[in-house]
């Protein structure tokens, strides 16, 4: 067996910066932020390359829907193992249903029998893509992915919920959504890093996919949560039970339990 697989990587700001606003509340303040790949896209690449070591899979194609900078994050996927990369360039923010109709036009295209993507992107934190692109498809799904076992044209995948770990058996082709806990990934080596800049990287036009992107959303406005209040220290029950009904939070002459 021998699969071909596409991995959707998406440009975000770095995890570790501290995210500003804009002063017209329209959103993140992208100028001079750090970007890297998203962290969940990162785990699902590691996979992707790891099935393709074992034998498992033959061709690793990264992509990616955004700006022309969003090739140094497809770069980053080639030193990483992907063998090739597509960029989808435009400047216009794309809502997840418009990404999933033209990932599923690019795998159409390619004839890929895997899709291994994030559970969610740390910018939006939606988690919609990969559920709609298996709608669109009307492939199987697994999301949340923790362990994933490929043999006879089957993924075997485990799944965590919130009442605990949820094992599915999903016939390919699926899309199956990478979780945290999936795998640790590689650091891009030199050696590697020097090879991603011979490997190709094509880049497409949003209107080469003739596919409707205008917003269903409109958003408006996003701004910080409010600051956390310092928490109290008591020296008693009786204390924390007086303050709590000051604060209306246990009915006046109520018995404390």
């Amino acid at each position: 067996m021998s699969l071909k697989i596409i991995v959707p990587v998406k440009r975000v700001i770095e995890a570790s910066v501290r995210i500003r606003l804009r002063s017209d509340g329209g959103g993140p303040d992208m100028a001079n932020a750090k970007m890297a790949m998203n962290p969940f896209d990162e785990i699902a690449l590691e996979e992707a390359v790891r099935l393709r070591e074992q034998g498992l899979a033959d061709d690793v194609l990264a992509v990616s829907i955004g700006p022309q900078a969003a090739q140094e994050t497809l770069r980053t996927a080639l030193a990483l193992g992907a063998d090739r990369a597509l960029l989808v360039e435009t400047g216009a923010a794309i809502e997840p249903l418009a990404i999933a109709r033209i990932l599923a036009a690019i795998i159409a295209e390619e004839g890929a029998q895997l899709v291994l993507m994030g559970k969610l992107s740390i910018d939006e934190d939606n988690n919609q893509t990969g559920p709609m692109l298996a709608g669109f498809l009307g492939w199987g799904q697994a999301g949340c992915a923790s362990g994933i076992v490929v043999s006879h044209n089957t993924a075997r995948v485990t799944c965590e919920t919130d009442g605990g770990l949820e094992t599915l058996d999903v016939p390919l082709p699926a899309v199956i959504t990478a979780d945290l806990r999936l795998n640790e990934p590689r650091y891009p080596s030199l050696p590697n890093i020097m090879k991603a800049r011979k490997k190709p990287l094509e880049t497409r036009a949003l209107d080469a996919f003739g596919i409707d992107t205008a917003p269903r959303l409109k958003r408006i406005e996003v701004r910080e949560p409010p600051e956390r209040q310092a928490g109290l220290v008591v020296e008693t029950v009786d204390d924390l039970i007086a303050r709590l009904r000051d604060a209306d939070l246990i009915p006046a002459g109520s018995a404390a339990q």
